[in-house]
């Protein structure tokens, strides 16, 4: 049976464009399968510019102006969320192609690319969906794109006291987080920054939400779980009559007063994952689970 054929958007950072001949290597193999190729245009020019040659593309495109079969993410994790904020409600499945560091959500390495976008020609790739969290500011629109994969965290301004966060779950009221800030995380984001601040690690498709402060004042608030199927309402105060609102790391400056809500999206970002990879093997991995690292 003839392979179908496919088109691909792919993203990378300009940084990565050193690695030039690895990505040569992908974009000459997708063409070998003749797939029509879009580069989001900062990854495009950076790698032009390395390359000084002319790209055998399809095209190439800015922010969500793209509508393709599958989404490639070139680089760590934070490459991943950019290209999970911009495929938003598409649907598209994203591959994660790990050029960078730890890479929990990009976890496929170069070497196994081309495993990965055989199965996606033969047509059984596999896929995982994972939730996505939404913020809404009441009275104040955002700037950047609402959806997150990982987190949302309310922080305190660089050089301001810390800030009192009142926090209410399906209009009951939970506590108020005297503290430098609060992240609320999917299971996703459980090992990202929610991890770093004691947050607890959640297994994916656990239906559930974490919020964790972050250096709270008080040693007796901990961090809880709760249905992803609540909202929760968020107020908060501050000396500086502002605060941030980071949605997977994209931070905006919001005014004092201003109503949070945070609630389920009613989308979710789809993954391409390797067959025999699962996440307990992962979290072994990536964090090192029973390796003994002492020197004798």
């Amino acid at each position: 049976m003839a392979e179908k054929k496919l088109s691909f958007a792919i993203f990378g950072s300009a940084s990565k464009a050193l690695e030039s001949i690895r990505i040569k290597e992908l974009l000459g193999y997708l063409a070998q399968h003749e797939a029509d190729i879009y580069l989001e245009q900062g990854f495009f020019h950076a790698l032009e510019n390395k390359l000084q040659e002319d790209l055998k593309i399809a095209g190439v495109f800015e922010g969500v102006n793209f509508d393709v079969d599958y989404v490639i993410s070139l680089g760590g994790d934070g490459t991943f969320l950019k290209a999970a904020s911009k495929v938003g409600p598409k649907q598209i499945p994203i591959i994660g192609v790990n050029m960078g560091r730890l890479g929990f959500l990009a976890s496929v390495v170069p070497d196994e690319a081309k495993d990965i976008l055989d199965a996606i020609f033969a047509g059984n790739a596999e896929i995982e969906e994972r939730a996505v969290m939404q913020l809404e500011a009441l009275g104040e629109p955002l700037e950047g794109c609402p959806y997150a994969l990982n987190d949302i965290a309310i922080l305190k301004r660089d050089n301001a006291a810390m800030i009192s966060i009142k926090a209410t779950v399906n209009g009951e009221y939970l506590t108020t987080y005297l503290a430098d800030g609060l992240v609320i995380s999917t299971p996703t984001g459980s090992t990202a920054y929610s991890l770093s601040v004691g947050g607890p690690i959640i297994v994916p498709q656990s239906d559930i939400f974490s919020m964790t402060p972050v250096a709270p004042h008080s040693l007796n608030i901990r961090p809880i779980v709760i249905s992803d199927k609540a909202e929760i309402t968020l107020e908060v105060e501050s000396r500086s009559h502002n605060f941030l609102a980071a949605v997977d790391g994209r931070s905006e400056k919001l005014r004092e007063g201003v109503t949070l809500k945070i609630r389920k999206a009613s989308h979710k970002v789809r993954i391409v994952k390797r067959k025999e990879q699962h996440f307990f093997s992962t979290l072994r991995e990536k964090l090192m689970w029973g390796a003994d690292t002492r020197k004798f």
